[in-house]
Order: structure tokens, then C-alpha cells, then sequence
């Protein structure tokens, strides 16, 4: 879709902008810098395992899901400010780069990190 070229300038999730409310694992040369999912084994069984576990999140809802992008909401848990998560697949790679950011206000105090953080566990332990 035409879309993606709006979520994926050059091929890559955005950049996060300058406030400290957003994690980002394409850019490592960035303090708001993760490290990506990694995964061994089949490319599409990785993307249905992270599809499997962000349905499983609470207060977390798919709203775009292509063969490599998926952009998911997540209510924070008191104030329910939406939260955005984006993953791109990159089957050459083996990994999954990942993106979560606050729509609202300026700092996180570190909540998409932690996300994302869980995010790994779940997705290692599966």
C-alpha cells in the first residue's frame, strides 16, 4: 500500500522525535536507541509470533498488519494516553526493528523502553 511510504521513509520506521518519550531500533547512532528483535529460524513464524503476543497485551490493539509492518495502540495503563508501537520485519536480518513512542506529553519516564523490554522476554520465552 501506498501507506507504508508514510510509516517506512527509505524502508525504516522514523525516527523518534526529540522529546525522551520514544524508543527506536534503526538508528544506532541515537540515545533513543534499542536493540531490534532478533530471531532464528523462519521469518514469518517469528512475524506470527510477535502478531500472537502483542493480541495477548493488554490494552494493546493491531491497526495496521502487512507481510512486514505492523503498527499496534496501547492505552497507558492510568491516564490511557495512546501509545503507538510499529515493527518492521527485516528477513535479510533475521530481527524485527521495533518503535514505541507516547503520542502525549514530553518524557515517559522510561515506559516504552520497559515495553518494548517485555515485549523481548515474551518473545524470546515463546
Amino acid at each position: 500500500t501506498n501507506n507504508d511510504e508514510t510509516r517506512l521513509p527509505d524502508g525504516k520506521l522514523r525516527p523518534c522525535p526529540n522529546s525522551p518519550n520514544c524508543v527506536c531500533s534503526e538508528y544506532e547512532d541515537r540515545e533513543y536507541w534499542i536493540e531490534p528483535l532478533p530471531f532464528s529460524g523462519e521469518a514469518n513464524a517469528a512475524w506470527q509470533r510477535l502478531t500472537g503476543i502483542l493480541r495477548n497485551c493488554p490494552r494493546t490493539k493491531i491497526v495496521t498488519e502487512t507481510a512486514d509492518y505492523i503498527e499496534a495502540r496501547v492505552k497507558t495503563r492510568i491516564l490511557r494516553f495512546e501509545d503507538v508501537l510499529e515493527f518492521r520485519l527485516n528477513r535479510a536480518a533475521n530481527q524485527i526493528h521495533v518503535r514505541s513512542a507516547s503520542r502525549v506529553g514530553n518524557s515517559d519516564l522510561g515506559t516504552n523502553r520497559r515495553r518494548i523490554e517485555t515485549l523481548r522476554r515474551l518473545f524470546r520465552e515463546e
